[in-house]
């Protein structure tokens, strides 16, 4: 599982690095699915995986929303850098031994969530997985290629 988290990490730096040449105008362009704009897509990426490992440590959420950004990706890029650190000590620090504990929470639109801690890491993994491939059906109506998402020839397993 550690290994699907460092991939999503991989792709979502790469996706940064490939969104910082396009216009903002491209950037926050209303689409179709998801939460609307590619630069909303990538700030609700961030938010969910850090609400989420909020949840699972009985902390309080950050209070940052995708206004406190000013439709800028150099700050949704700050604040995954940011984020990332709490996360990643989270995620590398897993050792299975709360797997099966119950996380029991109201979530933001008032519906009850119950599931498993490991259910919880899961579901941020996917999470990501699917908004990634958003972005990559946006990048080709823009004409860009998306990032590759390739788990092979990454090296996560090798190192």
């Amino acid at each position: 599982m550690k290994h699907l988290f460092t991939y999503n990490w991989m792709i979502r730096d790469e996706w940064f690095d490939l969104l910082a040449d396009i216009p903002k105008k491209e950037l926050t362009l209303s689409r179709t699915g998801g939460p609307g704009t590619i630069l909303e897509t990538l700030f609700h990426i961030v938010k969910v995986e850090h609400n989420w490992i909020r949840d699972l440590k009985e902390r309080p959420i950050s209070s940052t929303t995708y206004a406190d950004m000013d439709d800028k990706l150099d700050r949704i890029r700050e604040l995954s850098d940011r984020f990332h650190e709490e996360v990643r000590e989270f995620v590398m620090g897993w050792d299975g031994s709360s797997e099966e504990r119950i996380l029991h929470l109201t979530g933001g639109n008032g519906n009850e969530i119950r599931c498993t801690h490991g259910e919880a890491l899961r579901h941020i993994i996917v999470h990501e997985v699917h908004h990634i491939g958003q972005l990559s059906i946006w990048a080709r109506e823009i004409g860009i290629p998306p990032v590759s998402s390739n788990l092979i020839h990454r090296g996560i397993m090798l190192a």
